[in-house]
């Protein structure tokens, strides 16, 4: 697999589209980068607790450079070396302006954050992050004491917050679009004035929250579940400590669902049997498909295997949801995903974007509000092959998930292919590199 340059300027580091290589065989091994979910929870769990913070093997991507920017804007010192991330905390800016980009975790993990941080804070991203809602977390942050405005729409970026604000108490949130807005007030909870007791309506992606969890306790905050809800008491443990961010498996599921599709044997290192990491059951989920799923020496090994179709609700794994779009047209019988209505507030609409991409290649994609339905087109048949230029929608999850599809369907060309640096930079060298 290789970059074609279609349109691309002189010299241009990033190809303006990518023609997939179809019916190369993959085999070798893989080190996936970090967690994106757990290196952006170390970095705003320093921020919350005023502390230094050494972050060793933290993903290097677009979203956690730019959380680190937030970091330096907001008075830390940061130093990147090799391997880690050190943080140290500094004399704080009486204000700040924030760019998020379209870093839906870092914009909800800072407002609720930054409303702990005496100061002036306002943050804004790219047109789709003010497309992307987080008025549930104010609303409960506003329960809280905190003082945040809403200049241009209420709800939405850019947001005003008036640091030092949060004053604790109790609070009602709805999680039901998002797990980010739980995770948010329970960090930005650790630095109140007073205790905190969350009442949680709704909740999606509950395994996140679980993350959370694991974060705050690993740098000695407490976190307690209570009947519907949770209570926390402010305070982190203090002094500098190091933490190390483990393997990602939201990023594995790309090589592993490429072997399944296209393999040979496929080794990916880095990762955790034991992760908690909720993206972490996908690959249970390519076994139950009928894929060859080991764990050995270390490594995850996925090989290819006769799929089949599942019927299945991925509200706790839904960054997935695409990368199974994409391998469900070569499943034998008819893919049903549901309960994701979720992804419609993503980096884009996922799922109206792999059913429109999807559609362009020839599958017919049933959308529903909340899911997918998918038929196995080409399980028995073969693909056809007529070149097909697909959009990644701005998306690295749909780039990725596409370029999954050309690895069997021949002729897929994906535009704008250098979004995959949002999470997983290496992907097309990962790739190329499994096709030998």
């Amino acid at each position: 697999m290789g970059y074609n340059s279609q349109s691309t300027e002189k010299n241009s580091p990033t190809p303006a589209a990518y023609r997939v290589v179809c019916g190369q065989a993959l085999g070798g091994r893989v080190r996936v980068p970090g967690s994106k979910s757990m290196t952006q929870r170390y970095f705003n769990l320093a921020l919350v607790g005023a502390r230094g913070l050494v972050v060793r093997h933290p993903l290097r991507s677009e979203d956690p450079e730019l959380f680190l920017g937030a970091l330096a804007a907001a008075g830390f010192g940061v130093e990147r070396r090799a391997e880690e991330v050190a943080l140290v905390p500094g004399e704080r800016p009486a204000a700040g302006e924030i760019f998020c980009g379209n870093g839906g975790t870092m914009f909800r993990f800072l407002t609720a954050a930054l409303a702990t941080v005496p100061g002036t804070w306002r943050l804004d991203g790219v047109p789709r992050l003010r497309e992307r809602p987080v008025g549930p977390l104010v609303t409960a942050l506003r329960q809280l004491g905190a003082e945040v405005d809403c200049p241009r729409a209420e709800g939405f970026a850019p947001i005003v917050v008036h640091g030092g604000t949060l004053r604790g108490g109790r609070a009602t949130l709805d999680a039901g679009a998002s797990s980010q807005y739980l995770s948010a007030l329970l960090m930005a909870a650790l630095a109140a004035r007073e205790p905190v007791t969350v009442e949680v309506a709704a909740l999606a992606s509950e395994p996140y929250v679980d993350l959370t969890l694991d974060a705050v306790a690993e740098l000695g905050g407490s976190v307690a579940r209570q009947g519907g809800g949770y209570r926390v008491e402010p305070g982190l443990a203090g002094g500098v400590a190091a933490v190390t961010v483990e393997g990602d498996f939201s990023a594995a599921a790309y090589p592993a669902a490429a072997a399944a599709l296209a393999g040979g044997e496929v080794e990916i290192a880095g990762l955790s049997a034991s992760s908690r990491q909720g993206d972490r059951s996908f690959v249970d989920l390519l076994a139950r498909m009928g894929a060859p799923v080991a764990w050995r020496a270390g490594a995850l090994v996925v090989g290819r295997g006769e799929l089949r179709a599942v019927d299945v609700d991925l509200s706790a794994m839904p960054d997935q949801v695409p990368t199974l779009a994409a391998v469900a047209p070569f499943a034998r019988g008819t893919t049903r995903i549901g309960n994701v209505a979720q992804l419609r507030i993503k980096e884009s609409d996922r799922l109206k974007a792999m059913a429109r991409e999807l559609g362009r290649l020839g599958v017919p994609v049933e959308e529903l509000d909340d899911g997918l339905v998918i038929p196995g087109v080409w399980a028995d048949e073969a693909p056809p092959s007529a070149p097909v230029e697909v959009d990644a929608w701005n998306d690295h999850r749909i780039a990725m998930s596409l370029a999954l599809v050309g690895l069997r369907r021949p002729g897929v060309v994906i535009r704008d292919p250098g979004v995959v640096v949002k999470s997983y930079p290496d992907f097309w060298r990962d790739l190329e590199l499994l096709q030998g």
